[in-house]
């Protein structure tokens, strides 16, 4: 009998059974301190800011879900957000090293890279990593990493990770996989080449818009440990409750997962065939531009849809306060479905950039609600 398929790594991975009580769900150790015999006799933890157990299970939990299984090298690291993941990362980087950005990314990152960590003389450039030339022409001989989101937010193009990968390490440089998006549910970038998977664990890990987190997983020790120590320096760590929080909604990732992409794939079809709508991006479907990279390296093509309506910025915002179902939000991954204009929302940074958004684009979070109802709630607000 295999007990490494994900949806029992889901539910026991790092979750035994409490040796104290018997409790078969982790315990919130809501302690900030832990007592020691000796000067330095410990049961391995000794103060929360470095290690606790509820978040030691998450990080066994998320690690298992991404290949990484407990007694391996590397592992994972939990932060407070998913930005504060990013910032760990960014730490790894000193002045003049140069890194690589998708062209569409999350407009948070963009903006840690732009507006804070360049003030420290790490350089950025963008670039279309759908594309061998974009990807060849960014690299320089300081660069240092390659930041690839795939699927990209809000377009969601889709990044071939094994291609960049390969090119990237053939320069020396690593390269950091954003799979927030797809989750390790649809895909699994360390399996591919990636050396860092990034997780904003606010979205679909979580996926109740009850808590927010983010985490790194990486299979090389030394950058384990490099993170471990900075991340204790920094002092990014999650609350052991938000640790119990994600570790409860991580149980259901696949079961989730599997309604998410099923609601999506029907919307991004309605959408396509509706004479008011424009365009459509979704990964699944056969008009999008990377459907064959998807199918290559996802097992499914996620919850997230994006389209632009007819009428332009004016229908885009009329189109998101008609909802009644989709709620107006910022944010993605719960279970309850979400709309939003990313230009004048999640994507404001980027404006008068490379990585500028289409001022008329909607993007969808598609919940597990009943489809034929989420569909006639788009079908009303379109008009």
């Amino acid at each position: 009998m295999s007990e490494d398929r994900f949806e029992t790594l889901a539910i026991h991975a790092g979750q035994d059974p409490d040796p104290a009580t018997g409790a078969a769900v982790v315990p919130i150790y809501a302690t900030s301190t832990y007592v020691q015999s000796a000067p330095g006799d410990h049961k391995g933890y000794e103060y929360s800011r470095t290690d606790n157990p509820t978040r030691t299970a998450l990080q066994t939990q998320i690690a298992a879900l991404e290949g990484v299984a407990l007694g391996s090298p590397g592992g994972c690291i939990t932060a407070a957000s998913g930005l504060a993941a990013t910032s760990l990362i960014g730490h790894l980087l000193k002045p003049g090293d140069h890194l690589v950005l998708s062209n569409d990314v999350y407009g948070g990152t963009f903006r840690l890279f732009d507006s804070v960590l360049s003030n420290y003389g790490i350089q950025w450039s963008a670039a279309d990593l759908t594309t061998d030339a974009g990807l060849t022409n960014a690299l320089r001989p300081e660069t240092k990493l390659v930041w690839v989101e795939t699927p990209t937010n809000p377009l969601l193009r889709v990044v071939d990770i094994s291609r960049v990968a390969a090119t990237a390490n053939e320069h020396g440089a690593m390269v950091t996989v954003d799979n927030t998006f797809a989750t390790p549910y649809f895909q699994q970038p360390l399996d591919l080449g990636a050396d860092l998977v990034l997780h904003s664990s606010t979205k679909y890990l979580g996926g109740h818009s009850d808590a927010v987190g983010g985490a790194i997983v990486m299979r090389s020790e030394s950058l384990y440990e490099r993170l471990k120590f900075m991340q204790n320096a920094l002092g990014p760590v999650p609350g052991p409750f938000d640790a119990y929080l994600f570790l409860r909604g991580i149980k259901t990732l696949a079961v989730r997962m599997d309604r998410h992409a099923s609601n999506a794939g029907l919307i991004a079809a309605f959408l396509e065939a509706d004479p008011r709508v424009d365009r459509v991006w979704y990964p699944g479907l056969e008009s999008h531009p990377q459907h064959d990279v998807a199918r290559k390296q996802m097992s499914g093509f996620g919850g997230m849809v994006s389209f632009i309506p007819k009428g332009g910025v004016d229908a885009a915002n009329s189109t998101v306060q008609r909802t009644r179902l989709f709620f107006l939000a910022e944010s993605l991954g719960g279970v309850e479905s979400l709309i939003e204009v990313p230009a004048s929302m999640t994507h404001m940074s980027v404006e008068g950039t490379d990585l500028e958004v289409p001022v008329d684009l909607v993007r969808l979070s598609v919940g597990i609600e009943h489809v034929d109802d989420l569909i006639s709630d788009l079908d009303r607000a379109l008009g």
